[in-house]
């Protein structure tokens, strides 16, 4: 006999099941699954909801209401939905994990409506532990009317017992759920509380639901009532978006995409926000609030709004408190992402003036929105604005004035030249903001025959106007001078005639001049095996550049002195000057440079003072 055979006459052990720790099951639900104990009554009001939507299934006229009733640490709810048979007791409460969304046993005519159901993993009633001690369920099935009620009452501890009670505990059909708080938990189970949760919850749900005598339920939707005029909804709507979260909204935009069953409403922003904030959202699921933190549902650009909406499409996660991402969230976020957009061009199409208000506050949005989209884009072109030598414009506006749209990639590029090449007649944009330099270079692809070209130093530096060539020949020994002083921090000098005059020095470099001048940094302050590695990337970048304004008398005037060290230190002066003006962050190098200036010409200042107090510039002191 071989070992196959020898295995298989072997005797078959019995199957053994999963023991379960219901403390142990309690503590991962409360401090793992859900965020808060709250979500206990959301999952009373889905499984009542459900129920009356199992019995409506098959009995269309059937009653649709529930009842919460809360005092002294107790609550009881009560629901008109298909009941439970004493088999279905022991079939689905005592068994963790089966539902009867998915059990084909409990129910003929349940699976067809099964889509219709908010819950859909089977957790159910044990979510209630996390603030119940004892759970006592009567129930009578509307699918057996000759069935006794039954009652099912469950301990923390893992226990339940089963029992079969008199028609008058449950003369119509229905469930009935009472729970007794757990040490610490009685506030949950308290009537204002209760309320709160469960208008919070169930506002939008189908049925008649109410907590004691106050309605839970407000039916239709904000977004879905009739209003007598479009600026009569636009006040309701402000009013809800500020009830629900706290701010009057710049304008309200309608979230309809019938396909994904979503209706809904998005809310913008009324100041501006940063796109790495996480814009978070309210989902409702068949009416039951899903989540007040929904992240994914629309495009990254979106960040400019806050939507409420109702779905029957999206698929919850186990917890129910997110949106499982798969390829229908994925459709729905690309359809209310196309709702957004339509918006705006229906507002660049017919009302300017809200698109200005909105843009005033959001191009940052729509900028990254238009990246992506030339359509967009060319839309938007006569409305983004853009930081320009001409002012604040449109890139539309800008193209029209200017041949050629320059512009710089970084907001220090943009502020070393700005002044200098406005005043040569040359429009410069400021590419260094987010989004904004993409946007430039994409400028030709919806306009064509714009000319696009990126300022650099060398472009500046050919429209400044040339010193003649026998001044600078006699400048020479100036030059020589300046030059070798600012050799230290790597920055050559270039004599120019520009405007305006009242600028003595301009400093200028470009991205390649500063990874250069980084690398020098590092290379000086590094051990020496450090600085052969990095003395071996030095490359053929151009130096920075200090250009002197040979219109400026004060440049005429240091250039005019004989002193090679007073040069030095005036030279080092004007550096520093320019670095400031142009906002550029200064390098230890700088820094000590600036300092050691400053010194110098204090001393220079007050050397040779006489005893007597007269100046050494002259015996009037000046």
């Amino acid at each position: 006999m071989d070992s196959q055979t020898s295995q298989s006459s072997q005797p078959s052990q019995p199957p053994h099941t999963f023991q379960v720790d219901l403390r142990g099951l309690v503590d991962l639900l409360s401090h793992h699954l859900y965020s808060s104990p709250r979500v206990y009554l959301r999952e009373l009001l889905q499984n009542a909801v459900d129920a009356i939507t199992a019995r409506r299934a098959e009995q269309p006229d059937a009653p649709a209401r529930v009842r919460l009733h809360a005092e002294a640490g107790t609550l009881r709810v009560e629901d008109s939905g298909i009941g439970l048979t004493e088999a279905d007791v022991h079939s689905l409460l005592a068994t963790i994990g089966r539902s009867s969304k998915r059990s084909e046993g409990i129910a003929g005519g349940i699976q067809e409506v099964r889509s219709d159901f908010l819950g859909q993993f089977g957790i159910g009633l044990l979510a209630c532990f996390v603030v119940a001690e004892r759970i006592r369920v009567v129930s009578r099935s509307a699918r057996t009317p000759d069935a006794a009620p039954v009652e099912w009452t469950a301990s923390d501890d893992g226990s339940y017992t089963v029992r079969t009670l008199p028609d008058a505990a449950r003369p119509e059909p229905g469930t009935t759920v009472h729970l007794v708080a757990r040490a610490g938990a009685g506030e949950w189970l308290s009537a204002e509380r209760v309320l709160m949760l469960a208008r919070d919850f169930g506002s939008l749900l189908p049925y008649d639901v109410r907590v004691g005598e106050e309605a839970v339920t407000d039916l239709p939707a904000p977004w879905d009532r009739p209003y007598p005029s479009p600026a009569t909804r636009r006040v309701a709507l402000a009013r809800h978006c500020h009830e629900l979260f706290g701010f009057t909204p710049l304008d309200s935009i309608e979230l309809d995409v019938p396909l994904a069953g979503i209706r809904g409403v998005a809310y913008v922003l009324p100041s501006a926000v940063s796109p790495a904030q996480r814009a978070t959202h309210r989902v409702h699921l068949k009416g039951m609030l899903l989540t007040e933190r929904a992240e994914q549902l629309l495009p990254d650009w979106a960040f400019f709004v806050r939507c409420v909406l109702d779905t029957d499409s999206l698929r919850p996660t186990a917890s129910r408190e997110s949106l499982y991402e798969d390829e229908t969230l994925a459709a729905v976020r690309e359809a209310l992402g196309e709702r957004i957009r339509a918006w705006l061009t229906g507002l660049a199409a017919g009302d300017p003036e809200r698109l200005a208000a909105f843009l005033s506050v959001h191009h940052l949005g729509v900028k990254s929105l238009a990246r992506h989209d030339r359509e967009m884009l060319r839309t938007m072109l006569p409305w983004l604005p853009f930081e320009t030598t001409d002012g604040r414009l449109s890139l539309e506006e800008f193209a029209q004035r200017h041949r050629v749209v320059h512009f710089t990639r970084t907001v220090e590029e943009y502020r070393q030249v700005a002044p200098i090449a406005s005043a040569q007649g040359i429009g410069v944009i400021n590419g260094g903001y987010t989004y904004d330099g993409e946007l430039v270079e994409a400028l030709p692809s919806v306009r064509p025959g714009t000319v696009v070209a990126e300022l650099d130093a060398d472009t500046v530096t050919a429209h400044l106007d040339a010193v003649d060539a026998a001044e600078e020949l006699a400048l020479s020994g100036f030059l020589a001078a300046a030059r070798a002083r600012l050799d230290a921090v790597q920055c050559d000098i270039v004599l120019r005639a520009f405007h305006p005059v009242s600028v003595p020095a301009l400093h200028l470099d470009d991205r390649s001049a500063r990874h250069e001048q980084a690398r020098a940094d590092a290379a000086e302050q590094a051990d020496d095996l450090w600085a052969g590695i990095l003395g071996s990337l030095r490359g053929s970048a151009p130096r920075a550049r200090l250009v002197l304004n040979h219109l400026n008398p004060l440049v005429r005037r240091i250039s005019s002195l004989g002193d090679a060290e007073l040069i030095g230190t005036a030279t080092e002066s004007l550096y520093g000057q320019a670095l400031l003006m142009a906002q550029r962050p200064l390098r230890p190098a700088d820094t000590a440079l600036l300092n050691r200036a400053f010194i110098g010409l204090l001393e220079w200042a007050t050397h040779g003072e006489s005893a007597n107090g007269e100046s050494a510039h002259g015996e009037d002191g000046r």
